[in-house]
């Protein structure tokens, strides 16, 4: 895999740990919350954060010249 793509699961990782790590409790009750959420409400949260990955990926991909 391309260097990029592994920094960019790092930094995923990072962020993700920020949570737990930083507000432990308030991280538990929105997991909680979450997991009371009908699937059909998690699969749109979950395609809008896909979609706004790539437009990030896309725009920044596209400044670089790629």
């Amino acid at each position: 895999m391309n260097a990029t793509v592994w920094m960019a699961l790092g930094l995923v990782l990072v962020f993700e740990g920020l949570g737990p790590m930083l507000y432990p409790r308030i991280w538990r009750r929105m997991i909680i919350a979450m997991a009371h959420m009908p699937d059909g409400l998690l699969r749109r949260v979950g395609g809008g954060l896909v979609v706004a990955g790539s437009v990030i990926y896309y725009m920044l991909n596209r400044g670089n010249g790629g």
